[in-house]
């Protein structure tokens, strides 16, 4: 009994972790940018530049130990690591829903958003689970002897590292996000009519003026009792609103591209019922360089020989982004938008959109772009 106990928490915990160090390293550029959440609440701000680091080696350490445990190897050791590893997961989570300050943990990345609350009680079990294998660890045997286990424990090492620098390099291999490939970005904009908006509760903190006596009372008890109509009581403070139940959000909530005076032009950016490349490029102080001036040369001979629009997106002010633009003879038109749609765009610095009529044809990061050739052959040339 004790040993199917004991192999079930494994197996459990080994395909958890497993499963959530994978996803978040399907997109480790997007994990990096939730740990720099977690820098700036914690005020350590200057760990941001290591955050792409630390997030392929949390993803990394995730993977393995749940791997380790599956197979037995080095099991104390490994022991020790799940447990301080989810201690530490469980802590981040606790104070993001306690605190309200990180609303969203990346546990499982994109593809599967969990509230805090949520991922805290996540944590919890998988606490519960990681402390049967802890109190257990001398029971647990291995599947392999100890020389295979460790060289299936460096394979597994040297695996999950390349699966990280290669979405790195080249983008998700499955895209999670909402500007994925065969999106229709206007109709991840749009909120259908008769969907049912967020849903709050509203709280009064009340005060008698002749008596000094003090009530709380929801918005729905305040119409319904009419106290509001008695001039005895006054509101105190400001009322206290929570969410009671979430109604729908469109997927694209903050995504407006404007021109250097403020005009929007998201519309007719997004609208364009041709071919156009839309180069995104959210921080051009810290941009591939030699990327942007191959994509200049692109823009050129698509322009030339396809009429092509090509835009450029930046988070950076006009000032710098002209500046920029004087400086490397860029020809591709220049707009603005938020840093954290432009993130959420395509996970590249440069990255590479391919859009028509607002739907995105295909998406690329700036190393692995097609040269103009294959790009015209495969699309422009079909048009």
């Amino acid at each position: 009994m004790k040993n199917r106990l004991v192999w079930t928490c494994r197996i459990l915990v080994g395909l958890l972790f497993i499963f959530s160090g994978l996803i978040k390293m399907n997109d480790p550029l997007g994990f990096s940018y939730k740990l720099e959440e977690y820098f700036d609440v914690f005020h350590i701000g200057f760990l941001s530049n290591l955050a792409l680091a630390f997030a392929i080696i949390l993803c990394t350490l995730e993977v393995v130990l749940g791997f380790a445990i599956l197979i037995g190897v080095r099991g104390k050791n490994i022991a020790w690591g799940l447990l301080l590893l989810i201690i530490f997961f469980a802590f981040l989570t606790f104070y993001s829903a306690y605190f309200k300050v990180v609303q969203t943990c990346g546990c499982f990345g994109d593809a599967i958003p969990l509230t805090p609350w949520q991922s805290f009680s996540k944590d919890s079990v998988l606490l519960l689970l990681v402390l049967v294998i802890f109190v257990n660890r001398k029971d647990i045997k291995p599947l392999f002897s100890k020389n295979r286990g460790d060289n299936l424990l460096i394979g597994a090492i040297v695996v999950a590292l390349a699966f990280g620098f290669y979405t790195y390099s080249f983008l998700p291999v499955i895209d999670f996000l909402p500007y994925k490939v065969g999106a229709n970005i206007p109709d991840e904009m749009i909120t259908p009519p008769g969907a049912i908006p967020d849903q709050y509760e509203i709280t009064y903190h009340l005060k008698n003026k002749k008596t000094g006596d003090t009530k709380v009372m929801s918005d729905k008890d305040y119409l319904s009792s009419n106290i509001w109509k008695d001039n005895n009581w006054e509101v105190v403070g400001t009322p206290d609103r929570e969410l009671i139940k979430k109604g729908f959000k469109p997927k694209i909530q903050d995504l407006a591209i404007k021109d250097a005076q403020g005009n929007d032009y998201t519309k007719e950016l997004l609208s364009n019922p041709f071919y156009n490349v839309v180069i995104v490029a959210y921080d051009l102080k810290h941009t591939n360089v030699e990327a942007l001036g191959r994509l200049n040369a692109l823009a050129v001979n698509l322009l030339q020989n396809f009429n092509t629009r090509t835009v450029l997106i930046t988070s950076n002010n006009a000032t710098d982004a002209e500046a920029f633009a004087k400086a490397y003879h860029l020809v591709m038109e220049i707009y603005y938008a938020d840093e954290v749609p432009l993130k959420t765009m395509v996970r590249a610095n440069p990255g590479i959109l391919l859009m028509k009529a607002g739907t995105v044809i295909n998406k690329w990061h700036y190393h692995s772009v097609p040269n103009y050739d294959n790009l015209a052959r495969e699309y422009f040339q079909k048009q």
